[in-house]
């Protein structure tokens, strides 16, 4: 095969608990995350050269080393130089639908879909669990966009345990263009703030990191009840965000407001605020209902729903 093409999910949280500081600078977090269908198309082919190249249909989004797909490429050039000397360098295009800059890991699963093209076009036969692995050099988003549905993630992130997963629960996600939040900020925030609660001793990190799987989140999963999982949304983030973000707290206030809105939250760090609904035309109607309330041309919104999977193969040539 000399190409392929691959869909790359985004990811919610569905709940996003620090727990504490971690000796790499990082923090300790209990997260359950959830691919949605929300997705980039990512072309990775053999170039006619050595060099790594990128493109991308929106401005925004680098080509250059800075950008994370682009550094996945580099990473397997590095790890496997008898495949990279044998098939030389690819090309890369990014058909970009996740927003930018929006807390649902549009650069780590572009990245992650590099990572899976990379090893299929060089027929490496890596496992998926070396793929994760080779992720989480990247970023702690990385190994959960390889595997994708749903799962529990500890560590900085990256350690993940799955999940049974949900499809089916539909979705209305938004997001102000122009609007970025500072993941490095928020966290450093938090720090700054409510760093006196955190977890200092190295066991009770553990037992507070391994408690989530027994909690209310994940037994409304195990169910599958849309309606107690919008219950249980939880996001330490937003303690810091949405009081410095105006406009962020406005739209999870608008969501809140919509009939058949069964909960409401910010993704990760932000910008992005969704909304679990009752039904795809639910979902279609607080669309509606939320642009007319709020009129502004830089909020886009998005109907999307969870799905099963994380990186997946498209077509290949």
């Amino acid at each position: 095969m000399r190409s392929y093409s691959l869909i790359a999910p985004a990811k919610i949280n569905l709940y996003l608990e620090i727990i504490g500081d971690r000796p790499d600078g990082f923090h300790e977090l209990a997260m359950i995350l959830q691919s949605i269908g929300l997705a980039d198309r990512i072309d990775v082919k053999v170039g006619d050269t050595e060099a790594i190249r990128v493109r991308c249909n929106h401005p925004q989004v680098p080509t250059d080393k800075s950008n994370l797909a682009y550094r996945a490429a580099e990473l397997m050039a590095t790890e496997f130089p008898d495949a990279y000397a044998k098939y030389g360098g690819v090309d890369i295009a990014i058909a970009k639908h996740i927003p930018v800059a929006a807390g649902l890991a549009g650069g780590s699963t572009n990245a992650a879909a590099v990572l899976v093209g990379i090893d299929l076009l060089w027929q490496l036969g890596l496992t998926q669990s070396e793929l994760e692995e080779l992720g989480a050099t990247l970023g702690s988003d990385v190994p959960f966009c390889i595997a994708g549905g749903t799962a529990i993630a500890t560590g900085r992130g990256e350690q993940l345990s799955p999940l049974p997963s949900l499809d089916n629960i539909y979705i209305v996600l938004a997001k102000y263009r122009s609007l970025e939040v500072s993941t490095a900020w928020a966290y450093k925030t938090y720090r700054a703030s409510f760093g006196n609660s955190y977890i200092k001793d190295k066991e009770d990190l553990a037992a507070r990191a391994s408690a989530v799987h027994s909690g209310a989140m994940v037994k409304a999963i195990l169910h599958k009840d849309a309606t107690e999982i919008a219950s249980k949304l939880h996001n330490d983030l937003e303690k810091v965000v949405l009081p410095a973000y105006p406009q962020v707290l406005e739209l999870r206030e608008t969501f809140a407001k919509q009939e058949g809105v069964l909960g409401t939250m910010m993704s990760g760090s932000g910008p992005s605020v969704f909304a679990i609904c009752e039904s795809k035309e639910q979902a279609e109607k607080v669309k509606v209902n939320v642009t007319t309330a709020i009129p502004d041309p830089d909020l886009e919104l998005f109907v999307t729903q969870s799905v099963t999977h994380g990186i997946k193969v498209a077509s290949s040539i």
